[in-house]
């Protein structure tokens, strides 16, 4: 039973680890290490000055300016509202979203890359000059006199170069196009961005922050991966610790098991227990032996389950035994956290189980 039970604790977290990792790869090809974002509104000045001092800063290696703002696309009698991403064009450099190129080539120079998602609402061909996507931005309202031959709205048109396919929420929401394609849509200057994305020098992170915090203070702040995700971080880790609370349940009631074995071991031995305690060995002697025995049992119980789990894992790594599609196996990924939180959960419910049977050598029993 402690060997089942071990074994599926660690099978579970290691499957969980695997589902994790590969959800949170999505935001590895879209979100940056660091990300410099306006305190309060859409957008924020990045001034020359700022932006000579963020070279100087240490451990900075690049960054990518990104101009975003919601708007209506058209395209053949069909529409839908999306976000239009403006990027400079080192953003390739910074992110690495252009391997999640499905079709066509990234090109923001002259044209622009849409989501696959997006891509078949809108019924989208890549190198479509001929009929190309009408953007649309509604006009902030003025206090200016209202002129009625004036459109209410900022129009552009854009033809797709590339499309991508990372996951459904974000291959039906963005519209890649250069930076000054979109201020010139949306009448921002020069110096107007929505975020500011870095690669960084990783060991340096810290200090990178304090930096970037002083530097663009008050208008802006810097956030991390996982700030930009802070509910899918959180929802991960809630149903991480969900699922190790109820396997943890399970080996609790898989180690009554050692109880009732060590308290079998004792009315087994009760006469050799009662010689032994005639020779002048204490009760707190004797309860040590049979906590021992029953300490042991679990731990190598426990240890026997976390080897043949590592086995299982390692096979499903390497061979894929187990599939979600045709091609993709189910993730698994074997941790180290796993196998210390495995153990140390077994060692000490062991221990636990173990000094509860230990108390039942008492003198009423040796009499």
């Amino acid at each position: 039973m402690v060997v089942v039970g071990a074994a599926s604790l660690f099978i579970v977290l290691s499957a969980f680890s695997g589902l994790k990792d590969f959800g949170l790869s999505f935001s590895q090809l879209t979100d940056p290490e660091l990300k410099i974002v306006p305190q309060s509104g859409k957008f924020f000045t990045f001034s020359p000055e700022q932006q000579s001092k963020l070279t100087l800063v240490p451990g900075v290696i690049s960054f990518a300016e990104e101009l975003e703002e919601r708007v209506y696309l058209s395209h053949e009698n069909k529409s839908q509202i999306a976000y239009l991403k403006g990027v400079s064009s080192t953003y390739t450099s910074v992110i690495p979203i252009e391997e999640a190129l499905y079709l066509g080539s990234w090109n923001t120079t002259d044209q622009g890359i849409i989501g696959i998602g997006l891509a078949n609402l809108l019924s989208i061909t890549v190198d479509n000059y001929r009929d190309p996507i009408h953007l649309l931005l509604p006009k902030p309202l003025e206090r200016s006199s209202f002129n009625p031959t004036a459109l209410p709205y900022y129009e552009s048109f854009l033809s797709i170069s590339g499309v991508y396919a990372v996951e459904v929420d974000l291959d039906n929401k963005y519209l890649f196009s250069s930076i000054d394609f979109a201020r010139k849509l949306l009448h921002k200057s020069a110096n107007e961005v929505s975020g500011i994305n870095l690669l960084i020098d990783t060991k340096q992170k810290n200090k990178i922050i304090q930096a970037l915090n002083s530097l663009f203070a008050p208008t802006a702040e810097v956030k991390t991966r996982e700030e930009l995700n802070a509910s899918l971080y959180k929802m991960l880790n809630t149903e991480n610790a969900v699922t190790y609370l109820i396997f943890t349940l399970v080996l609790i009631i898989a180690l009554f098991n050692v109880v009732g074995a060590t308290l079998m071991v004792i009315l087994d031995k009760k006469a050799h227990l009662k010689t032994l305690y005639a020779m002048g060995l204490g009760i707190p002697q004797l309860r040590r032996i049979y906590f021992l025995q029953g300490f042991l049992l679990s731990a190598f119980g426990g240890l026997v389950g976390v080897i043949f789990a590592t086995l299982i894992v390692g096979a499903q790594q390497f061979f894929g035994l187990i599939k979600i599609g045709l091609d993709l196996s189910y993730p698994v990924a074997f941790s180290l956290l796993n196998f210390v939180l495995v153990l140390g959960t077994i060692f000490i419910l062991g221990a636990c189980a173990a000094y509860v049977a230990s108390r039942r050598i008492n003198t009423s029993l040796l009499d």
